[in-house]
């Protein structure tokens, strides 16, 4: 449907109610989270001499604006592999000391400055890199995917806006997405502003020191905001496929904007901030099924139906622009997903490689079944239906890629493939909503069959953490009701401002022409 402009001053009162209510106060105690989304690296301890040895919990110096020092904290570190290695050979009563110590060790829960030496170079080169791979993900992977998929006349405008996202939830990441995000809050719904506009933030030469996250512990601050920073990117920017070529471009920075704020982060805060709603309950969602897919699939259904279908759907075969386009750039999102699900273990160790595997793994199996379905049905394969059923794939794999191993990474590739063929086929005509590039069809049914299936197929081996299929559950529904109904009020917010959809002749003659004045020859 499409809904003309009213009163703005409505839509200014509804940003004030949405702003309040999002960042209300809660008197609800956060439990301890026992699934950091990128504290999966193991704490290391250079030498068990420099173990204090005390059997009371180390308390940190006072928390400072600058330094960002975490307060005393009674959640305590569990002991890891490596600090077991550590007290191999040593004398009993140095072995019973100093594990007590290490058990004992307060856990950080905030950024904090750390010397420069407890930097692991291996570590901050691997997630340097896997943060360019990420990002490569949407310029100009989604970029070229999305854009051989439109026709002709809708080429650049649809290219350019997943590359204006990209420019605008960067610096809205670093003004208050981050904070909200990645701080503890004083709910479990949203965190703190003490990272606003990146305060406290720090690399420091004259002291040796710098900041890091308390869930990225061995690579520098800057670093994981970077690495963050690209999925606050591409999640906004995979809804551009659900309302493709008949959106007003003005209107997509405002509901971008909004639903940077008021989404993304929330549900970032709610899965991998250790205090959030699902974190500590123990959801797991190793690099973002809930958060990216679930979250831009649910975005994507809400505004195809609330835009309505584009001008001769159903009525008129709409020629894709080029396919060669679609698949360079489903390579591009294929190798770059490695940075996406192998850098969320945080560190260059055996879980990232094997995240990298499964991941592998799930896309291939996927692949082969869309297109074995797609020549059981319609006796042909198709180079649109590779790409779509390797990033099915990805998707599915993306939550328990650092949960499972290579059988549950097939299995999960091999529900992906058929779950999302029906999703972008059976199930789309069934909604009835124009979802032009299948944004539903393949990351909401995707990310939704990844988040279930990792509570049945985790392997308690590989993470030390149990799964629990009804919290998945939970979290997955839960994720896609809050993102439909907040995206819903977002875009009546934004109709109400400036309208969201282009007329009729302006989208006849193609939004090319007549948003940017260019064209394709």
């Amino acid at each position: 449907m499409y809904i003309k402009k009213t009163n703005p001053w409505l839509g200014i009162l509804f940003v004030a109610l949405n702003l309040f209510t999002t960042c209300a106060f809660s008197e609800t105690t956060a439990v301890a989270n026992t699934n950091p989304p990128s504290s999966y690296s193991e704490q290391v301890v250079s030498s068990p001499a420099e173990l204090p040895i005390t059997k009371e919990p180390i308390a940190k110096e006072p928390i400072t604006k600058n330094q960002g020092t975490p307060a005393p904290s009674t959640e305590m570190l569990p002991a890891t592999p490596h600090s077991e290695s550590l007290l191999t050979g040593m004398p009993a009563e140095t072995k019973v000391t100093s594990a007590a110590v290490v058990a004992q060790t307060p856990a950080p829960s905030q950024p904090y400055s750390v010397d420069f030496n407890k930097i692991n170079s291996g570590d901050t080169a691997w997630m340097l890199s896997a943060t360019a791979l990420v990002l490569l993900m949407t310029i100009p992977g989604l970029v070229l995917f999305y854009a051989g998929m439109v026709r002709k006349k809708n080429v650049l405008s649809t290219a350019l806006q997943s590359f204006a996202v990209c420019c605008l939830v960067s610096v809205i990441w670093i003004f208050i997405g981050y904070s909200l995000a990645f701080t503890p809050g004083s709910t479990p719904y949203i965190g703190g502003l003490d990272r606003v506009m990146l305060s406290g933030l720090n690399y420091i030469k004259a002291t040796s020191q710098l900041t890091v996250s308390h869930l990225a512990p061995t690579i520098p601050e800057s670093v994981f905001v970077m690495f963050q920073m690209t999925f606050a990117i591409i999640t906004p920017a995979l809804i551009v496929g659900a309302f493709a070529e008949r959106m007003r471009f003005t209107a997509i920075l405002i509901f971008m904007t909004l639903w940077s704020i008021f989404v993304y982060a929330p549900v970032a805060h709610w899965v991998w901030e250790p205090s959030g709603l699902f974190a500590s309950q123990g959801v797991l969602d190793f690099a973002g099924g809930t958060v990216v897919h679930i979250n831009a699939g649910a975005a994507g259904l809400v505004c195809a139906y609330v835009l309505g279908s584009r001008s001769g759907y159903g009525k008129v075969p709409f020629i894709p622009y080029n396919l060669v386009y679609t698949l360079v750039g489903a390579s591009l999102l294929w190798v770059g997903w490695f940075g996406f699900n192998a850098g969320s273990a945080g560190a260059a160790d055996g879980r990232a490689g094997m995240a990298m595997l499964v991941t592998q793994a799930a896309a291939a199996i996927a692949a082969l079944t869309w297109v074995s379905i797609e020549w059981l049905v319609k006796s042909r394969i198709t180079m649109l239906g590779f790409a779509s059923g390797a990033v099915a794939g990805l998707v599915a794999i993306t939550p328990a890629s650092g949960f499972v191993n290579i059988s549950g990474a097939l299995a999960i590739g091999l529900a992906a493939g058929i779950f999302c063929y029906w999703g972008a086929t059976g199930l789309k005509r069934l909604l009835g909503a124009d979802d032009a590039l299948d944004v539903f069809g393949i990351h909401g049914v995707g990310g939704l069959v990844g988040a279930i299936l990792t509570g049945v197929f985790a392997d308690k081996a590989l993470s030390g953490l149990d799964a629990n299929v009804m919290m998945q559950v939970v979290a997955a529904f839960g994720t896609l009701i809050y993102s439909a109904v907040m995206t819903f009020i977002i875009l009546m917010i934004v109709n109400i401002l400036v309208g969201l959809r282009v007329d009729a002749e302006d989208e006849h003659d193609g939004l090319d022409l007549t948003q940017h004045a260019e064209r394709i020859m």
